[in-house]
């Protein structure tokens, strides 16, 4: 990954970017006031750098029928290397965890899950992530409304 000097206009074009990457590089251009032209070069070399990962489209879960949504703070009893190779492996294949991360803190784990409702995560928790040797505890913050995204 190559380092970018960013100056106000390249932060403005990213975040343009970041809330709808199927603007055209006419009207990306035009908001960042240079050419359409430059605004391809500079959009090509944020790529080739490395600062833009990936393009994606962002769904509505609600719409999926997937309305229930839940922070989850898992506890390991185990680090040892397999148990926790092990944790990750099944974590990441499943389509109910939409996020995970490990950090520092009471939590080893942070989970975010989306499911069709409350019966479904009671059965993600009961017939998947409590079975986990790993896993000494889960904590669940369910999550009213999303203010930002």
């Amino acid at each position: 990954m190559t380092q970018i000097d960013l100056d106000s206009r390249d932060r403005k074009l990213l975040a343009l970017l970041e809330q709808d990457c199927r603007m055209s590089h006419a009207d990306l251009a035009e908001r960042v006031g240079m050419s359409t032209s430059a605004c391809w070069r500079r959009i090509r070399a944020f790529e080739e750098a490395g600062l833009i990962e990936r393009y994606a489209a962002i769904l509505r879960p609600e719409a999926l029928g997937d309305s229930f949504h839940a922070i989850v703070h898992v506890q390991l009893t185990r680090h040892e290397p397999a148990h926790l190779a092990d944790f990750i492996r099944a974590i990441t294949s499943r389509d109910e965890v939409r996020e995970c991360y490990a950090t520092t803190g009471q939590a080893d784990y942070h989970l975010r899950i989306r499911c069709r409702d409350i019966d479904a995560y009671n059965r993600f928790l009961e017939q998947f992530l409590f079975t986990m040797p790993a896993v000494s505890s889960a904590q669940t913050n369910v999550v009213l409304r999303d203010l930002k995204r």
